[in-house]
C-alpha cells in the first residue's frame, strides 16, 4: 500500500514492575527502563476468575527520563504511551538475542500524592517537543 499511513503506537496502563534503571550514556544523554506489568482478566468456561500478566519493557529518554527516574517507583500506577520496537544484540556467549521494548514520548503518573519518592504533585511528562532517541537505536545500551 504505497502512500498509505502507517502507526506504531501503544498505550498502556499498568504499574511498575521495579524501579526505574537510570543510565547517562557517553554523549549525556540520559536514558531510563523499567517493566510495566498490564493485568487480564476473564471467566473460564466453568465461571473461574482467570487472570494473566503480560509484563512490558519501558525506555524513556532526555527529561522524561529523568523525571521518570526522580519520581517513579516500584509498584506505582502509570499511563505510558510510545511506539514499539524491537533491537537485536550479541549476548557475551555469542548468541543472537532480542527484545521489543516501549519506547515511551508521554508518562502520567496515577496514583495519588505521596507514593512516589519526591512528595509533590502528580506529574504528566512528555517528550513530544524533544527527540526521545537522540543517539539512534539503544542496541549499544545494554538493559
Amino acid at each position: 500500500m504505497e502512500g498509505a499511513a502507517m502507526i506504531n503506537k501503544a498505550i498502556l496502563i499498568g504499574r511498575l514492575g521495579r524501579d526505574p534503571e537510570v543510565r547517562v550514556t557517553p554523549e549525556g544523554t540520559m536514558v531510563t527502563s523499567f517493566t510495566l506489568a498490564t493485568d487480564e482478566q476473564w471467566k473460564d468456561k466453568n465461571g473461574e476468575k482467570v487472570q494473566r500478566t503480560e509484563w512490558h519493557r519501558i525506555v524513556t529518554w532526555g527529561k522524561l527520563a529523568d523525571i521518570c527516574g526522580q519520581y517513579l517507583v516500584k509498584g506505582k500506577l502509570v499511563y505510558i504511551e510510545g511506539r514499539i520496537q524491537t533491537r537485536s544484540w550479541e549476548d557475551k556467549e555469542g548468541m543472537k538475542r532480542s527484545t521489543t521494548e516501549i519506547i515511551a514520548s508521554d508518562m502520567k503518573m496515577l496514583d495519588s500524592k505521596g507514593q512516589s519518592k519526591v512528595d509533590g504533585p502528580a506529574y504528566e511528562a512528555n517528550a513530544a517537543n524533544q527527540a526521545n532517541d537522540p543517539n539512534g537505536p539503544i542496541d549499544d545500551v545494554p538493559f
